[in-house]
């Protein structure tokens, strides 16, 4: 009998709706993850992740996507995870890329909001999202490889 490792997760995304979502998202399921966000002062993440890791966010400055890009990196080195989990947005950019380029897994969960059409995350990591999951079935229609996931709120 072989014993079964649980899979590293890594889910960046923003503090706020994005972060509840992701959470929610994975509520149920067993695995190791560490969570990787901004600082809000009211952040609250539950007490089984493993360790909660500040980025900033880049919001629209090359300067901080730099930043971020090298906060990404040393995260990744550090935790060496086999997925990365995320529902958005520019924060969670630089992680997905350089986790694709480390073999990990990504996994993209649209936002709720995103009803008719897609973030602009999505739009940009849907071509390297080994799992696109979608939150309204409409968008299944536009986009070939998106799955519906139902909706986590």
């Amino acid at each position: 009998m072989t014993d079964f490792k649980r899979p590293r997760v890594l889910i960046v995304c923003s503090a706020g709706g994005h972060l509840t979502e992701a959470l929610l998202a994975i509520k149920d399921v067993e695995m190791d993850f560490d969570v990787a966000t901004f600082y809000l002062p009211h952040l609250r993440v539950p007490q089984s992740a493993k360790a909660l890791h500040f980025l900033i966010d880049p919001h629209i400055s090359l300067w901080k996507y730099a930043v971020n890009a090298l906060q990404s990196l040393w995260l990744m080195l550090k935790i060496r995870p086999h997925i990365v989990l995320t529902t958005g947005a520019g924060i969670a950019i630089a992680c997905a890329l350089i986790g694709k380029c480390f073999g990990c897994k990504l996994i993209f969960i649209e936002t709720a909001a995103s009803v008719s059409q897609l973030s602009r995350t999505g739009k940009f990591l849907y071509r390297y999202a080994d799992l696109f999951i979608v939150q309204w079935p409409g968008l299944c229609q536009l986009y070939s490889r998106a799955v519906y996931g139902g909706c986590v709120l």
